[in-house]
Order: C-alpha cells, then sequence, then structure tokens
C-alpha cells in the first residue's frame, strides 16, 4: 500500500480529507502545526479508532527540514497547509509569504528530492479576484486583491515551475467557497450560524451582496481524491465548483429563517473589506474536472446547509466557538 500525506491535517478541508482517505483503507500520515500543547486540531473530533489509524507528524510548513522527513516513503501528498483568513492577511502580509509561498517550495523541493508520485497544491477561488465572466473557467486571469489571494497566486505559479521545470506530478487543485462540520469562525456560514444558535438578535456581518460558489466539503473531499486519481490531471489546475452562485444575504436570510426569523442583519465597518479588495463574485465552471475525473457534487446547497447546522447544533461543537467576538 502506498502512503499519503496530508499537510494542513489539523484543519477544516484537511481533518475531512483524512478520514475520507482512511475510510478507502489509505494508509495517511498527517502533517500538523506544532504547538505546545501538542492539538492535533479537528483530527481530534475523530472517532478514537480512527484517529489511533493516523501517523501524526507535528512540525512546521516553514521549516524545510520537517517538511522532507515528513515526505519519507510517501507516495502522494496532499498539500492544504495555508494560512488563509483575508482579514489577518491585511495585518500581517509577512506570515502569509512564509507559510503559504515559503512553506509551498519547502513542500515542492521535498517531493521532488523523495521522488513523489503526484503532488496536490491547494489553491483558491481568491485568486481569480472579483469574476470578470462567469463561470469563471481556469484561463480567467489571477487578480491579487489580498495579500493571502496574492500569496496562492505565487504559490500556485511556484507549483507550476516545478511541473515545467522538473516534471514534477503536479496538479493544483482550486476549491471554490467549501462549506460545513468544522469551519473555521471566520468564515461567513459559522460567523452566522453561531451568533444565530448564542441567541443573538442582532447577527453582524460586514458587506452582504457579495456572491460565492457554495461547495460542501464532502463535495470538496471527493474532488480532491478524485483528481489524485487521474492521470489525465497531472500538470493541470483544476476548479472544483457547482457553478452556481447565492449572496451573503441570501444564505444570512436563509439561516435566520430556519434558526431565529426575528433577528436581523447589522453591517459593521470592521468586517467590511477595503472598497478595491472586496471579491464581488465569484461562481466556478466545473466543466475541466467533469471532463477530466467524472465528479459531479451530491449535496444540493441545502442539504448541505442542513447537514451543517445539524453539526452546529450539537452543544459539544458549538462550545469551541466565540461567536460574541470578530474572528480575523
Amino acid at each position: 500500500m502506498n502512503k499519503i500525506l496530508v499537510t494542513g491535517a489539523g484543519g477544516f478541508i484537511g481533518s475531512h480529507l483524512v478520514e475520507a482517505l482512511l475510510h478507502r483503507g489509505e494508509r495517511v500520515r498527517a502533517f500538523v502545526h506544532y504547538n505546545s500543547f501538542n492539538n492535533w486540531g479537528w483530527l481530534e473530533a475523530l472517532p478514537a479508532a480512527l484517529l489511533r489509524e493516523i501517523e501524526i507528524f507535528t512540525g512546521d510548513i516553514r521549516d524545510p527540514n520537517g517538511v522532507y522527513e515528513a515526505m519519507e516513503g510517501i507516495s502522494t501528498v496532499y498539500h492544504l497547509a495555508a494560512l488563509i483568513a483575508i482579514p489577518f492577511s491585511y495585518h500581517s502580509p509577512d506570515s502569509y509569504v512564509e507559510t503559504n509561498i515559503k512553506g509551498t517550495l519547502n513542500v515542492l523541493q521535498s517531493a521532488k528530492r523523495r521522488n513523489v508520485k503526484r503532488v496536490l497544491v491547494t489553491s483558491t477561488s481568491e485568486v481569480y479576484g472579483t469574476a470578470q465572466y462567469i463561470p469563471i473557467d481556469e484561463k480567467h486571469p489571477f487578480q491579487g486583491q489580498s495579500p493571502y489571494s496574492a500569496t496562492k497566486i505565487g504559490a500556485d505559479r511556484l507549483a507550476e515551475s516545478f511541473y515545467r521545470s522538473f516534471n514534477l506530478p503536479v496538479t493544483i487543485v482550486r476549491p471554490f467557497n467549501t462549506y460545513g462540520p468544522r469551519q473555521s469562525a471566520r468564515a461567513i456560514i459559522p460567523t452566522i450560524i453561531t451568533q444565530l444558535l448564542n441567541g443573538f438578535t442582532e447577527i453582524k456581518l460586514g458587506n452582504v451582496t457579495p456572491t460565492r460558489d457554495f461547495v460542501y466539503v464532502r463535495d470538496t473531499v471527493k474532488g480532491f481524491i478524485r483528481i489524485a486519481e487521474s492521470p489525465k490531471t497531472i500538470g493541470e489546475e483544476i476548479n472544483i465548483a457547482t457553478e452556481k452562485e447565492i449572496s451573503i444575504g441570501s444564505i444570512a436570510s436563509i439561516l435566520i429563517d430556519s434558526i431565529n426569523p426575528a433577528a436581523k442583519i447589522i453591517s459593521e465597518d470592521e468586517r467590511i473589506r477595503p472598497e478595491k479588495s472586496e471579491v464581488n463574485r465569484l461562481c466556478g465552471s466545473g466543466k475541466k474536472i467533469r471532463r477530466l475525473t467524472g465528479w459531479e457534487p451530491e449535496f444540493s446547497f441545502e442539504e448541505g446547509i442542513r447537514k451543517t447546522l445539524e453539526w452546529f447544533r450539537d452543544p459539544n461543537n458549538i462550545k469551541m466557538y466565540k461567536a460574541g467576538i470578530y474572528n480575523v
């Protein structure tokens, strides 16, 4: 059996990916960020029997020595480790360069030295900026509208260069807005849900007019795995998208109606992106992933929201979130 490395394994998508790979019978090494509490992030939410099957590797994606060590005996790398919060990237852009660009370089260099068979580098729909046309396909121009998106563009182009320069079997995987259980509090859907479930009647948000293409996390994970399985995807960059868009305001209305119809939306200036940084519209084309892998989303937005709400309604889950503050 081949061994798989997942970086960013303790995060939202990473923990779901590790779980899915284990259910498929894969051998998984989970790269989690070292911390003095020895906390493995959302992996600790997995059943104990499943958690025992994971080989945990604690390290720092910015450290080339640790990344190289983690890559020993690995056939496939899913590289998800990144700093992702857009507001925090305004505050600390240097850390995004170190983590997202240098961290990706460490993964690429180590994979090249270890002769890894497949490398999947995780991108983001934010690299496109506000849509110049809809649906956004993989030929859409890139636009760095935040330090976060700029560093992801840089990481993507590094990945492309290693494919073209060294024939490293790289694929750039570009999920649109993934949502579901375990998503961090800085994302819009958990922001709304946690305020509502904690009894807030004034739901504090930023700009509610932008639209996004939301993909349920299990569909995103299935996309990653399908891409890794197909030799046709090597050297490509591939969207994971539903080709449907919904505004932030519409999502808020749906959740308010489901939880507390008396609640109302309040706009807070601190939650609004700078005007030229706001990405007003994202709706991705899924034509390429369907053609190369046969992937189709299994979950409608309504079903995904229902499953997400069920998870957040569990007191053991929602207690992990700080609903009363702006989670940058």
